[in-house]
């Protein structure tokens, strides 16, 4: 189930951005999943979701950001359950 949530951003911010036009959307994206890994509020498994990343894609942005991984029983959950999504 999707749930849609709307964030607006002003033309000037975006026309800040300096990234190509096609690319802000997937850098947002890692950026909000990266930031709320970090501060504890998403696990892993789902900041992965959020990011639209799989997990070695996940860890590899955490390695070059030097994000210190946490990794719960919540995480070992999803993951288990992602590996068995995935077979």
């Amino acid at each position: 189930m999707l749930k849609t949530l709307r964030l607006e951003i002003p033309n000037d911010v975006l026309g800040a951005v300096r990234l190509p036009p096609d690319e802000i959307e997937k850098e947002f994206r890692q950026e909000l999943a990266l930031a709320l890994y970090q501060r504890g509020v998403l696990s892993s498994g789902k900041a992965c979701v959020l990011a639209q990343a799989t997990r070695w894609e996940f860890e590899m942005l955490l390695g070059q950001r030097r994000v210190p991984r946490h990794y719960s029983e919540v995480d070992l959950e999803e993951d288990i359950q992602y590996a068995h999504d995935h077979q």
